[in-house]
């Protein structure tokens, strides 16, 4: 049961950091819009502030969600353990197949931030663009990463246990 608290309770923390991610984004996209006011530094602020809005989203629901997805494991483990198997594994199967999908996404986006800043250079609103989307799809990519690798612990976690039973 310690695993599957730590798993849930890793996820909650990182909800947390991906909320701070989006409010410092915001901040800085908020500043180079508002003060800064030059094309380079508004095209970063458009994407960044976009992405951290999805950050603050997605932190605020993992955050909002994970002490429940314990109180659910504790049920399932102390009085239907064959729901792990029905329920739980695949979940995390699908939690798992939307990380591929989320790293294509990522990896497509940084592409198309890259493809900016080299065709669209002598533009420093689309360079701007493309650098801000660059640093977010990366950040992205890095917390997704993480976050896929404990999933994958937690999901071989939950096999363990079913081929314990």
């Amino acid at each position: 049961m310690e695993i599957i608290t730590k798993y849930f309770q890793a996820e909650k923390y990182e909800g947390v950091l991906f909320m701070l991610v989006g409010i410092l984004a915001i901040s800085f996209a908020t500043y180079f819009y508002i003060k800064v006011k030059e094309p380079f530094y508004t095209g970063i602020a458009y994407p960044v502030m976009a992405v951290a809005l999805i950050q603050i989203v997605v932190g605020l629901t993992v955050y909002i969600r994970s002490p429940k997805d314990i109180e659910r494991m504790e049920k399932i483990i102390k009085s239907d353990q064959a729901a792990i198997k029905t329920l739980e594994i695949p979940r995390m199967q699908t939690v798992m197949k939307n990380f591929e999908l989320y790293r294509l996404i990522e990896l497509v986006l940084i592409a198309v931030s890259v493809a900016l800043i080299v065709f669209f250079h002598v533009s420093a609103l689309w360079k701007g663009v493309g650098c801000g989307l660059s640093i977010q799809a990366g950040l992205m990519l890095l917390l997704d990463y993480f976050a896929e690798s404990r999933g994958k612990a937690y999901l071989e976690y939950l096999h363990t246990i079913m081929n314990g039973v």
